[in-house]
């Protein structure tokens, strides 16, 4: 693994507050301060409610696969490395194989985060529907080329077929990136999940720096 480059980092991280986009019949985020300097305590203490699938987060592959490894239990190495960040403005609906194939993906590319149109949503703080994700055949089309991380610039990388075939081969999922100030190309990627034992997903802080 190629060590971080130096210069300063990219945050592509969406910041968690209580009144964000979340994703549909997820739970909602709340923030309470249960000690303060103001009440007399000696340190504020905060107390965070929100769903593991919360902004930017990894998935895990219990997520979808019955008896598979929790958010405690990623290997890490998937989501720390150079990565290529590619226009997928073109897609409509679906990525699907198709698609993949337009992006013209640099060769040996290991960690792809598609850039689409899902990137103006952040724009708003309710859940759209109307967002790109990939499909199985998309999914299948990034296996076939040895990727070992996918990430997307909104709330869910694919349907759960395309969900199913990337936790099953192992490939590291990034959810709930803010890619409206990064432009296509090659990056240095450092994404680190919460380990969370057990869990189905955990929020994580992204790094890009340009290479």
């Amino acid at each position: 693994m190629s060590g971080i480059p130096s210069g300063r980092p990219i945050d592509v991280s969406v910041t968690i507050r209580p009144r964000m986009p979340i994703y549909e019949g997820d739970p909602g985020v709340a923030v309470e301060r249960v000690k303060s300097i103001d009440r007399g305590d000696p340190a504020n203490v905060s107390r965070l409610e929100l769903g593991a699938h919360t902004g930017t987060h990894v998935d895990a592959p219990c997520h979808f696969l019955p008896g598979g490894a929790g958010a405690g239990e990623l290997p890490l190495d998937p989501f720390i490395g150079p990565c290529s960040v590619v226009d997928a403005h073109g897609a409509r609906g679906a990525i699907d194989a198709a698609c993949i194939d337009a992006v013209s993906l640099p060769p040996r590319t290991d960690r792809v985060l598609l850039k689409t149109p899902n990137s103006r949503l952040w724009e708003s703080d309710t859940f759209s529907r109307d967002f790109v994700r990939l499909d199985a055949s998309g999914a299948a089309a990034l296996i076939a080329r040895g990727v070992r991380l996918v990430g997307i610039d909104y709330l869910s990388v694919g349907d759960p077929d395309a969900h199913v075939a990337l936790l099953g081969r192992g490939v590291g999922v990034i959810e709930g990136l803010d890619l409206r100030g990064v432009e296509p190309g090659p990056y240095f990627l450092a994404c680190l999940p919460l380990k969370i034992a057990g869990c189905d997903g955990a929020p994580a802080r992204a790094l890009l720096w340009p290479r």
